[in-house]
């Protein structure tokens, strides 16, 4: 499991610095931080489905994949903006916390519903089968 979260956070390097770069921009122009951060995560969580299905957990990528990962993934891009905003948190702050929050729920979720195997029990232990 160790080797496979190496490899998730290695896509997700590439995927952060596209998020921190889309977010930047807007944010620069103007536009609020959950709105900024929200058009970032499109774009960075698209890049990040199909990336980690064939270079994390190489499987096929699949439409009802992409619509539960991003589903899931919205709700914490949009929470983490939101709160952001109304706590006023800085922009810098909030993508350092976003990042985090998506880098290890992200893995877990990916893990456990978005590209767990048909064989795969959610909680593995020799003794459940």
């Amino acid at each position: 499991m160790f080797a496979l979260f190496i490899r998730y956070v290695g896509v997700g390097v590439f995927n952060t610095a596209i998020h921190w770069v889309i977010f930047s921009l807007l944010y620069y122009f103007g536009q609020t931080q959950a709105l900024s951060n929200i058009v970032a995560f499109i774009i960075s969580v698209t890049f990040s489905f199909f990336a980690n299905s064939k270079f994390t957990f190489e499987q096929k990528a699949t439409s009802k994949g992409y619509i539960i990962f991003v589903a899931f993934m919205g709700i914490l891009s949009a929470l983490c903006g939101w709160i952001s905003d109304k706590l006023h948190i800085n922009p810098i702050i909030t993508l350092v916390e976003f990042s985090l929050v998506s880098l290890i729920f992200g893995f877990l979720f990916s893990k456990l519903v978005v590209f767990r195997k048909k064989d795969e029990n959610i909680i593995s232990h020799p003794r459940i089968k």
